[in-house]
């Protein structure tokens, strides 16, 4: 008999929504474990540096939480709102609207309140443990086990789900035994190095280019942020999350090009002392972000794991590289993600089946929500990370129409593949460049959105659906790369 019936690897806020997720569609009568490295005092933390996140969610993410399970998020975890993203061109001449109200959050507070909820659903937490690897029996995941850090002695506990939310490196997806299907280790290209400051600062000039109140601001630049973005997301009138986020390669490249040997921690302090509207500014040391105001993390930027599931084991969030490809943004898709975990967890007890094939509903029900457009994304992101700052700022200011501008609002792919559409003649060698890396994008997106719709309703489709994946993903990306070098 297991100690419970689900373990969940990992307190942070993905690992929390998900027990949530549970109790809820099991009307609180599954027993439930969340375990977590760090303290009680600090639930949740990424890393020594804290909650290394841009802090902000759209409404419509948090809509579906709350719709779906009934948690509601007010004050204090919920620390400004905000009207939309607005990405600005390198030129700054353009301005794409996108994502819709949303909210910015106390990442610190967050985990406390979550797991304050957890608790009295009848959650059980065990804090300050080392995991170290899955317990098997034959091809099923039947718990985990580690060292208890308070005692020093080995700590095991068995269920009959182990659902891993451990973080983008995860040890325990890194060590899976019992499956092929999914991927143990993430390409190098797609992480990036984020990292950010939680300030209070004076007013400088005012320039709605470089702080809103009202709106999150990202910057793209391959200057200041190779491979990724800079962002100034506001916490309130004087009170800023500001970061970025590098590509190492781009970042290597981008060096040499300006003779320089910049890392992040360098770019960031770069970045924060050219804006010109933020003055003086000074890391907050409000009680709610000492342990979180300043630090650098890596984030995944590619699609969601081909495959989240096996025999007893699932994953969600970061350990699923879930973050989207286009912004890295991944607290989003961890509430729609855990939202719906909770239902598949559910089912699959009730119905006594947590192999792989009872548990494969999951991935499908993931990929019907959000994770169809991943693919599309994660080609468009590699296709930006190529463009010049003028290519860029050229793409946005000639090249997206209003029908785009919506799509990327819904977090999809927008659609090129009819620049005409927008009156554009395509003329000299960088408009063609651009334009052509625009319309293939989006023809590979039409096909990929397809495909994912056609995701295998059981394990045994999976071996053809995924070799068909990766040959016109692989092709994808050899052809992008050709865009670069004749430029």
């Amino acid at each position: 008999m297991s100690d419970y019936d689900v373990i969940i690897a990992g307190g942070g806020l993905a690992g929390t929504i998900t027990a949530q997720s549970i109790s809820h569609y099991s009307n609180q009568n599954l027993k439930i474990l969340v375990i977590d490295r760090n303290t009680e005092f600090l639930p949740g933390r990424k890393s020594l540096a804290g909650w290394v996140c841009g802090d902000a969610c759209s409404k419509e993410a948090v809509d579906f939480m709350t719709d779906r399970i009934k948690v509601k998020w007010t004050r204090p975890e919920i620390e400004h709102d905000v009207k939309g993203v607005m990405a600005f061109s390198p030129d700054k001449e353009t301005a794409i609207p996108f994502d819709g109200a949303g909210y910015m959050l106390n990442r610190q507070k967050l985990p406390e309140i979550q797991n304050e909820r957890c608790r009295k659903m009848g959650i059980e937490y065990e804090y300050e443990i080392n995991l170290t690897g899955l317990i098997y029996e034959g091809q099923q995941v039947v718990g985990i086990q580690g060292i208890d850090n308070k005692t020093k002695q080995p700590f095991k506990k068995t269920s009959k789900i182990v659902i891993d939310a451990t973080g983008v490196t995860s040890m325990l997806r890194n060590g899976l035994q019992n499956s092929t299907k999914v991927e143990k280790r993430i390409d190098r290209r797609d992480l990036e190095s984020t990292g950010r400051y939680i300030m209070h600062f004076e007013k400088g000039q005012k320039d709605l280019t470089e702080f809103d109140p009202d709106y999150c601001i990202i910057h793209l630049d391959q200057d200041i942020a190779p491979g990724g973005y800079g962002w100034v997301f506001p916490k309130g009138d004087t009170k800023v999350n500001i970061g970025l986020g590098v590509e190492k390669t781009l970042l290597d490249k981008r060096n040499r090009r300006l003779g320089k040997k910049d890392n992040v921690e360098s770019l960031m302090k770069e970045y924060l002392h050219r804006n010109v509207a933020i003055k003086n500014a000074k890391l907050s040391e409000e009680p709610q972000d000492i342990n979180n105001n300043s630090g650098i993390f890596q984030v995944s930027v590619r699609r969601q794991n081909d495959c989240m599931v096996s025999g007893g084991y699932m994953m969600v969030g970061d350990s699923a590289w879930m973050p989207k490809p286009i912004d890295a943004g991944g607290i989003g898709p961890a509430l729609i993600a855990g939202t719906i975990l909770g239902n598949n967890v559910a089912q699959a007890l009730e119905a006594n089946d947590v192999s792989e094939a009872g548990l494969w509903q999951y991935n499908l029900d993931y990929i019907k929500e959000y994770g169809y457009k991943t693919a599309g994304l994660e080609i468009f992101r590699r296709l930006i990370q190529q463009m010049s700052n003028e290519q860029i700022s050229y793409g946005m200011k000639h090249f997206l129409g209003n029908m785009d501008v919506e799509s990327i609002s819904k977090g999809e792919h927008p659609d090129f593949s009819g620049l005409g559409k927008i009156g554009m003649i395509i003329r000299g060698a960088m408009n063609k460049t651009v334009a052509d890396g625009l319309r293939y994008t989006t023809k590979e997106n039409q096909w990929l959105v397809e495909h994912y719709n056609n995701y295998p309703k059981d394990p045994s489709g999976f071996e053809d659906w995924n070799k068909a994946l990766h040959q016109r993903l692989d092709n994808a990306f050899t052809k992008i790369e050709a865009f670069d070098s004749k430029n």
